[in-house]
């Protein structure tokens, strides 16, 4: 096969399947994973995918694909209750914290009741860095990267690496899906790796996660269930789903009204 042939084929499969890794190029076209990662250097330079850790992402993920829910649409979906969780989420923090807060509605709450302590917050959302530019005793990092115009979030390889420079204590994410089998799940690839490395960067993960988020498991697998994780929730999730989670040692926050 010639190597033209090969980058055209690279790029169909990536756009066929939304995502594909190194590995599984590399034995479908029977060549070193090095030669594979070198054509899809070559072809992100070119604008025809977009690297992410082990492997590649199609351009057109977030547009044709797997759509991700527009910023303003999740902001009025569940007010009550992320409202409330966030609330509880910020009584987890403490002056001179270092914490993450990721590009979900509930952050964005979270940012807008947060007490304007000595804090460092690492961010890839635009409008959590907005709302805490307005807090003088706040240190905010932006990550950077590939902005996603729905999520109003920065994602891709630069977003990717920029978070691998940083550790922090505390890290408040939330997820579309929460199964107690199959872990934390996310809407498309892109937002699930930002998510999976904020996880791998935190000593502690607060998961934010509305009672409608239980027993889902949406496209893109963000994280198993691991022991530096705590879910808080609200009061509309059953005790059954709550009794799942601590039988696998989890522990889960329910915050009320």
């Amino acid at each position: 096969m010639l190597v033209a042939e090969r980058w055209h084929k690279i790029v169909g499969l990536v756009n066929e399947r939304g995502s594909i890794r190194v590995t599984e190029l590399s034995e479908i076209f029977q060549v070193t994973e090095e030669t594979i990662r070198r054509d899809l250097d070559k072809l992100e330079n070119e604008g025809k995918l977009l690297r992410s850790h082990g492997g590649a992402v199609s351009i057109r993920t977030e547009t044709e694909q797997v759509q991700e829910i527009p910023y303003p649409e999740r902001e009025t979906m569940n007010t009550e209750q992320k409202r409330i969780i966030a609330e509880e989420a910020i009584r987890q923090i403490r002056e001179n914290d270092r914490i993450i807060l990721d590009a979900s509605s509930t952050a964005w709450y979270m940012a807008q009741i947060l007490p304007d302590w000595p804090l460092t917050v690492l961010t890839n959302s635009i409008k959590v860095a907005m709302e805490l530019s307005q807090k003088e005793k706040v240190q905010v990092i932006s990550t950077g990267g590939l902005l996603s115009s729905r999520s109003l979030s920065y994602v891709g390889p630069l977003a990717e690496r920029s978070l691998r420079s940083y550790h922090v204590d505390k890290a408040f994410i939330s997820c579309k899906g929460l199964h107690s089998e199959r872990g934390l799940s996310e809407s498309n690839e892109m937002q699930a790796l930002i998510k999976t490395k904020m996880i791998d960067i935190a000593d502690q993960v607060f998961v934010l996660a509305d009672y409608s988020k239980f027993g889902q498991q949406a496209f893109a697998h963000v994280s198993d269930w691991r022991p530096t994780l705590t879910v808080i929730t609200d009061d509309g999730a059953s005790s059954a789903e709550l009794d799942k989670l601590s039988e696998k040692g989890i522990r889960w926050l329910q915050a009320r009204k």
